[in-house]
C-alpha cells in the first residue's frame, strides 16, 4: 500500500507541475520573449528489494518532473538575429533619407523654381531694363533665392541632428542591455539547469540580445552554464561582452554631422565596426546627408561668386559699377541678399543698356546651377527608392525568420488547451490511485 501511495502522491506532483506550466504558457502567450515551457517527466528510479522475481516491467515507482524545459531553437534565433539588424539599418535609412527628401523639396519656395525665376526674370528685364518694376522682381527673386538656401540648409543641419540624437539614444539602449546582460550572466550560473526561475532568466536574456542585434550586428555565443559572449560580427575581435565585463559604446560625432562609434573596454579604446543595425544605418545615412551639405555649401559660394562677378561687370542705373548682390560667409545657412534699390541692378554693360543682363543668360548656362541643383536633388531619390527596396526586402526576411522562430517558441492555445485536458485526466487518475489506496488500508484496518 506504501507503495501505491508513493505512485498516487507522485504522479499528483508532477502533474501539477504539468499544469502549472500550462497555466504559464496560457498567462504569457502575448507576452513579447516569452518561449513556451514544456515540462519533462520521467520515471522514478527504481530500487530494488532483492527478489529474483523482481521486475522494472511489473514493479512502477511512480513519476517525476525532470525538469521544466524552455522551447527553443539556436539556429532559427540566430537567422532571426541577423535578419532584425538588416531590418534595422534598412529601416533607419529609409527614414532619414525620407527627412533628406523632404529638406530637399524643389516645390514653388525650393531652390529650383527660385532660380528659374531669377534667370528668367533678368531676361524678361533684358527687354526693358528701365522698367523699374522688372528690376524689383529680379531682386526679389533673388531674395527668394537666398531664402530657399537658408532654409533647405536649416532643414539638413536638422536631419543631422535628429540622426545624432537618434544614434545617442541607440547607443544608451544598447549599453544599458549590455549592463543587463551581465547581470544576468551572473545569475544565471546560480540557477540550476530545468528550472522555471532558469527559464524565465533565459527569457530575459535573449530579448536583450534581440535588442542590441537590432541596433548592432553582432555574434554571439552561449556557454553551457547559460551565460553569453557577445563580439561585433564584422570583427570578432572586438568584445562588446565576455568574462571580463561589458565593454561601454560611446558616440564620436564629427562637426559636418558624419558619426561614428568607439567600443571602450578593459582600458582600451578602439573603433567599433558596424555594418547592420540602427547604428550602422545611421552612420551611413548620417555621411551622405554630410555629403550633401557639403554639396550645397559649395553651389551656394558659387552661386553667390558667379552673381557678384557679374554684377561687377555691369554699371547700375547711377551709372556706377554694379556691387556686391549676394553673400554667404558661412555656408548656404548663411545666404542672404544685400541690395533692395531696383537701381542697384547692374542691367548695362558693353555700350548697351542690357549688356549686362544679356551677358547673364550665357553666365546661367555656362554655370549649370540649376542642374547641379536637379542632379543632388535626383540623386537622393535615386538612394531613396533604393532604400525603400532594401526595407521591404529586410522587412519580409525579419518578418519571416521571427514566425519561424515563433513556431518553435510560441504559445499556440489550442495545443495548451489539449495537454490541459490530458494532465488534468493524469492528476485526477493519480488522486484516485492515492484514494484507492487509502480506502484498502482503511478496509485492512477495519477488517482487524
Amino acid at each position: 500500500m506504501s507503495d501505491l501511495l508513493s505512485i498516487g502522491s507522485s504522479g499528483l506532483a508532477a502533474y501539477r507541475s504539468a499544469l502549472n506550466a500550462i497555466g504559464e504558457n496560457v498567462s504569457n502567450a502575448e507576452t513579447p520573449g516569452f518561449s513556451r515551457r514544456n515540462v519533462r517527466l520521467e520515471q522514478l528510479s527504481l530500487t530494488g528489494n532483492g527478489e529474483i522475481g523482481y521486475r522494472e516491467q511489473v514493479m512502477f515507482n511512480g513519476v517525476r518532473t525532470a525538469g521544466v524545459e524552455r522551447a527553443w531553437d539556436a539556429f532559427r534565433a540566430t537567422e532571426a538575429r541577423l535578419a532584425t539588424s538588416a531590418a534595422g539599418r534598412a529601416g533607419v535609412r529609409e527614414q532619414w533619407l525620407t527627412g533628406v527628401e523632404t529638406a530637399l523639396g524643389d516645390g514653388p519656395a525650393g531652390i529650383g523654381s527660385s532660380l528659374t525665376r531669377f534667370f528668367n526674370g533678368a531676361t524678361s528685364l533684358a527687354a526693358d531694363p528701365s522698367d523699374r518694376l522688372g528690376r524689383s522682381s529680379m531682386l526679389a527673386a533673388l531674395e527668394d533665392v537666398a531664402v530657399g538656401f537658408r532654409n533647405t540648409a536649416d532643414a539638413l543641419a536638422r536631419v543631422s541632428t535628429g540622426m545624432k540624437e537618434a544614434a545617442g539614444l541607440d547607443v544608451n539602449a544598447v549599453n544599458s542591455a549590455l549592463r543587463a546582460l551581465q547581470d544576468i550572466n551572473g545569475t544565471i550560473r546560480t540557477a540550476g539547469p530545468g528550472t522555471s526561475a532558469r527559464a524565465g532568466l533565459e527569457d530575459e536574456r535573449d530579448k536583450l540580445i534581440g535588442m542590441i542585434a537590432e541596433r548592432l550586428d553582432i555574434n554571439v555565443t552561449t556557454n553551457g552554464d547559460g551565460t553569453v559572449a557577445i563580439s561585433a560580427a564584422s570583427d570578432g575581435s572586438v568584445k562588446l561582452l565576455d568574462g571580463q565585463g561589458p565593454g561601454l559604446i560611446s558616440l564620436v560625432p564629427a562637426a559636418d554631422g558624419r558619426l561614428s562609434y568607439q567600443l571602450s573596454k578593459d582600458g582600451t579604446t578602439a573603433p567599433l565596426p558596424t555594418l547592420a543595425g540602427k547604428l550602422a544605418g545611421l552612420a551611413e545615412t548620417a555621411s551622405s546627408t554630410a555629403d550633401r551639405r557639403s554639396a550645397l555649401d559649395a553651389m551656394a559660394a558659387d552661386f553667390v561668386s558667379l552673381v557678384n562677378t557679374w554684377s561687377a561687370g555691369g554699371t547700375d542705373a547711377n551709372g556706377n559699377p554694379g556691387g556686391n548682390l549676394l553673400e554667404a560667409p558661412t555656408g548656404a545657412v548663411s545666404m542672404r541678399a544685400l541690395v533692395t534699390d531696383p537701381d542697384l541692378v547692374a542691367a548695362a554693360g558693353g555700350g548697351t543698356a542690357n549688356g549686362n543682363l544679356a551677358a547673364l543668360d550665357g553666365l546661367r548656362t555656362s554655370s549649370g546651377i540649376e542642374n547641379r541643383w536637379g542632379d543632388l536633388v535626383s540623386d537622393n531619390a535615386q538612394v531613396l527608392a533604393s532604400a525603400k527596396a532594401e526595407a521591404s526586402a529586410a522587412n519580409s526576411w525579419r518578418d519571416l525568420s521571427r514566425a519561424s522562430l515563433d513556431g518553435v517558441t510560441g504559445v499556440d492555445l489550442d495545443y495548451e488547451a489539449a495537454e490541459l485536458l490530458r494532465f488534468q485526466q493524469a492528476y485526477n487518475a493519480s488522486a484516485r490511485i492515492v484514494q484507492v489506496a487509502r480506502e484498502t488500508i482503511e478496509a485492512l484496518f477495519n477488517a482487524l
